[in-house]
């Protein structure tokens, strides 16, 4: 098992920045990528950024590119959103999630042709609000 906790969020004026953290703990050992999800009020939840963790390959939402970096530090087990030029459509529960790379998402991953970033492990989310 994988424990996600997150940190960093709180309430800000558009045009401002957060940057977001994710500390991993438990069999971080097998981790194949990690990113972070959003859900704003009365919305489905989506997805925002994800990272391998090995190597640094990188994935945005279109609605947040160019804004948004996610990062890692590997040695602390952490990743990190770095949000510039807030705007207040990003206000949202943010919740910090993690794959798993071991052998049986492996051999679901072939069995199913499923790409891109698929959570196994969340955390409690962090609230992000933005106001205009």
């Amino acid at each position: 098992q994988v424990q996600l906790v997150e940190s960093g969020g709180g309430l800000v004026q558009a045009g401002d920045s957060l940057r977001l953290s994710c500390a991993a703990s438990g069999r971080t050992f097998s981790t194949y990528a990690m990113g972070w999800f959003r859900q704003a009020p009365g919305k489905e939840r989506e997805f925002v950024a994800s990272i391998r963790w090995s190597g640094d390959n990188t994935d945005y939402a279109d609605s947040v590119k160019g804004r948004f970096t996610i990062s890692k530090d590997n040695a602390k087990n952490t990743v990190y959103l770095q949000m510039n030029s807030l705007k207040p459509e990003d206000t949202a529960l943010y919740y910090c999630a993690s794959e798993n790379g071991g052998p049986a998402k492996a051999l679901s991953r072939v069995r199913t042709g499923v790409r891109g970033f698929q959570p196994d492990y969340w955390g409690q989310g962090t609230h992000v609000t933005v106001s205009s």
